[in-house]
């Protein structure tokens, strides 16, 4: 669940993402390299899937949808990947096509309702009935509040802590710099101790 990945803390520099230190290679890149297209993307797919499907779940609300998306952010990265240019990773270029996805989907969505919806969905329920309950109470909680968020801070907050990128990758994936990205998750972080209950935030 995306409140237990939050540290509800300003974002300070994690280990490894200090800027002085070069960036690790592109481990991803390595694998794929003179691989086909096909073949390629279905590594990428397997590496990063489940990650596009948790960040297309949070910004879309809808299991259904979210599995839409992450295929046509997969055909998509395919049909695109000889015309990758090394400009960042291939995770956050990945990401950033997901993205861009689902910005096109609940534009799609907000024409056709009339209104914006961004909810995130809580994970698999769990057995018992009384969790079940519990769990659901949590995730409307977590929905609403999320919700209160501005479109670009969610997507910072998803990125960073659900799909578990460094601050630099969110950064690529966004099309903004670092500093902005942290300046938006240190907002929308303060914004969630306003909103969450106490005992949400542990």
């Amino acid at each position: 669940m995306l409140l237990n990945r939050l540290s509800l803390e300003a974002p300070h520099l994690p280990a490894g993402e200090s800027p002085s230190v070069a960036p690790a290679p592109d481990e991803l890149a390595l694998e794929i390299r003179g691989l086909g297209p096909r073949r390629a993307i279905e590594i990428c797919a397997r590496a990063l899937g489940p990650g596009v499907g948790r960040l297309c779940m949070g910004l879309l609300g809808s299991r259904p949808e979210a599995e839409e998306a992450a295929q046509e952010t997969f055909l998509q990265a395919a049909a695109g990947l000889e015309g990758f240019r090394g400009e960042g990773t291939i995770r956050s270029w990945i990401f950033r096509i997901a993205r861009r996805t689902c910005a096109r989907r609940l534009e799609t969505r907000a024409r056709r309702q009339g209104r914006l919806v961004l909810a995130y969905e809580a994970g698999e329920g769990p057995a018992r009935p009384d969790e079940e309950v519990e769990a659901r109470d949590r995730g409307q909680i977590v929905r609403a509040a999320l919700a209160e968020l501005r479109p670009s801070e969610q997507e910072v907050i998803l990125l960073r802590f659900d799909a578990g990128l460094p601050f630099r990758e969110v950064a690529l994936a966004c099309g903004i710099d670092e500093a902005t990205a942290r300046k938006r998750a240190s907002r929308a972080l303060e914004r969630l101790r306003e909103l969450l209950p106490l005992e949400e935030l542990r």
